[in-house]
């Protein structure tokens, strides 16, 4: 009779985890936060729990589930209107190599050694740091390596630069395309944008043409 229960609760388990992770929404094993790492192994953790011990009622053991769901939809929700939080909450990308020079501070600071940096950079297939242009870490713990261009091929800008996002501007950014805010501005009064918070994207492409995505109304 209790591994009649034990499979029971199992099926519950499995169902009910299914519509949590639905709720919580997509996202892949390799774009997760630190904290929504840690929620994803607290749910499992209670999970867990709630199979082996037939004892507790099985909506006394979602309980925690449910509290911890709920906290990580709110706190996505905030972060997709407060970029600050969202920085808190995610991180934000750390330049760590800018036209072959190696960001010793920014390493340290990230607890990010040589190893590791030198490792990722040759399973991009490149041999030397001397030949990258930009190696950022991204918040997921990535990081996304840009080769150095040919001299015939080199432009300005060698990568897609975000100007605007989510109607902030991207004060950082805005300095590595070597623009300021007037620019920015000016160039989107040209394009009929008055208002910044009605940009949801805005990326100075290779080419040197800015793109924009508006808002939705």
């Amino acid at each position: 009779m209790e591994v009649l229960t034990i499979v029971l609760r199992t099926i519950v388990v499995y169902l009910f985890l299914l519509i949590i992770l639905r709720v919580m929404g997509k996202r892949e094993i390799g774009e997760l936060s630190v904290l929504d790492f840690v929620v994803s192994i607290m749910i499992a953790e209670l999970a867990v729990v709630s199979i082996d011990n037939v004892n507790v009622p099985v909506i006394e053991a979602f309980t925690p589930i449910i509290v911890l769901s709920i906290i990580q939809i709110v706190l996505a929700y905030l972060s997709l209107k407060s970029p600050k939080l969202r920085h808190l909450i995610d991180g934000k990308p750390v330049v760590l190599i800018k036209d072959g020079k190696i960001n010793e501070k920014e390493m340290k600071k990230q607890r990010y050694n040589f190893d590791d940096l030198l490792m990722q950079i040759r399973e991009k297939d490149i041999k030397d740091v001397s030949n990258v242009e930009f190696a950022i870490l991204e918040p997921s713990g990535d990081l996304s390596v840009f080769e150095k261009q040919n001299e015939e091929d080199e432009q300005e800008y060698t990568y897609p630069i975000p100007l605007v996002i989510d109607g902030e501007i991207q004060i950082e950014q805005l300095g590595m395309a070597k623009k300021d805010e007037l620019w920015l501005r000016r160039e989107l009064r040209k394009a009929g944008i008055d208002n910044l918070k009605a940009v949801s994207y805005c990326v100075l492409q290779e080419s040197g043409i800015l793109y924009i995505d508006l808002k939705e109304e």
